[in-house]
C-alpha cells in the first residue's frame, strides 16, 4: 500500500466548514469582510481581514484558540489515522492556509500523518501580524487554468500535476482525491484511469462531475458524511492493494502469503464502524 497517495482538501472535507468564514465570524468581523468581499479576490480580503483584527487587539493566541474550535467531520481523525497506517501517503492540497491548517492538525493529533501541505502561506510576521498570500502569485501573472472553476490565487490541478510527476519519479503510481468544492473540479479532472476522486456529495465539486462525467477519467465514489468517507475510503486502499498484489511475497523458505490473509488481519485491526 505505500504506492498509494490520499489527497484530502481541508474545509469541507477534513473540518465541517470553511475555516475563512469560521475565523472570521468567530472574532466578530463578519460585516467588514462582507463590507470587503466585492472589492478584492477572497484571499487578498482574508490578507486584509487579519490586517483589520490585528488593529482591533486580536492576537495569534486568539486565532488559534478559533481555530481549535473549529468543528471536524466526525470519523475523519480515525479515518487519516487507519490510511496513514496502513502506509499511504496522505496529502493535503487546500485553498486555506498553511498557519489554518497546521494549528487545526496540530490541535487533533495527525500533522504527522502527512507528508504534503499544498496551500496558501500563511505565516505570523515581526509585528505579530498573521498573514496570508496566494498560492500562485496572480498579480504578476495568471495561472492559466482553462477550468472557469479556479480561484486566481490556486490552481489545485496544476497543483495535481506536479505531484503525479514526483510520484511517476517515485514509482507511486494510484491517487485518492477527497474534496468539496469547485476548485476540486480541475484536479479531479487530471486524475488517471487507475485513480479515484471522492467527492462530497451535493456539494459543488459533486454537480460539476455529474455534468461532466465524461471528462472524468477515474473512478468516482460520492461521500456524504464521515462515516461514509471512512468506510469507502478504506474499502478503496483495500480494493488498490487486492488488485496490486494478489500475493505479499515471504523471503523464508520461498513461501508465500496469500493477500486476504492479511486484509483479514488488517480489518480485525482496524473495524470500519457503520
Amino acid at each position: 500500500m505505500a504506492g498509494i497517495v490520499v489527497v484530502f482538501d481541508f474545509d469541507k472535507t477534513i473540518i465541517d466548514l470553511d475555516s475563512d468564514n469560521w475565523v472570521v465570524d468567530e472574532l466578530g468581523a463578519t460585516d467588514l469582510f462582507n463590507q470587503l468581499l466585492p472589492t478584492m479576490p477572497w484571499n487578498s480580503v482574508m490578507d486584509r481581514m487579519m490586517k483589520e483584527l490585528h488593529e482591533q487587539g486580536k492576537t495569534i493566541k486568539d486565532i488559534e484558540e478559533v481555530l481549535k474550535r473549529a468543528p471536524v467531520i466526525p470519523r475523519v481523525v480515525p479515518a487519516i489515522k487507519a490510511a496513514h497506517a496502513l502506509g499511504c501517503d496522505l496529502r493535503i492540497v487546500s485553498d486555506a492556509n498553511l498557519f489554518y491548517i497546521e494549528t487545526i492538525l496540530n490541535h487533533l493529533g495527525i500533522s504527522d500523518c502527512f507528508t504534503e501541505i499544498h496551500t496558501n502561506p500563511g505565516y505570523v510576521d515581526e509585528e505579530g501580524r498573521l498573514r496570508i498570500r496566494p498560492h500562485h502569485d496572480f498579480h504578476t501573472s495568471s495561472h492559466g487554468c482553462s477550468s472557469n472553476t479556479c480561484p486566481p490565487n490556486m490552481c489545485k490541478g496544476l497543483v495535481i500535476e506536479k505531484i503525479q510527476a514526483s510520484l511517476a519519479k517515485e514509482g507511486k503510481k494510484r491517487m485518492i482525491y477527497l474534496g468539496d468544492g469547485a476548485g476540486d473540479y480541475c484536479p479531479s479532472l487530471k486524475l488517471k484511469e487507475q485513480d479515484f476522486v471522492m467527492p462530497r456529495k451535493d456539494f459543488p465539486v459533486w454537480k460539476l462531475i455529474n455534468e461532466n462525467r465524461d471528462l472524468v477519467k477515474a473512478e468516482i465514489h460520492g461521500w456524504s458524511d464521515g462515516e461514509e468517507q471512512e468506510h469507502i475510503l478504506l474499502q478503496i486502499i483495500k480494493t488498490i492493494s487486492m488488485e496490486d498484489n494478489q500475493f505479499l511475497s515471504v523471503d523464508c523458505k520461498f513461501q508465500t502469503i496469500p493477500i486476504n490473509a492479511v486484509h483479514e488481519a488488517m480489518t480485525k485491526a482496524l473495524p470500519v464502524p457503520y
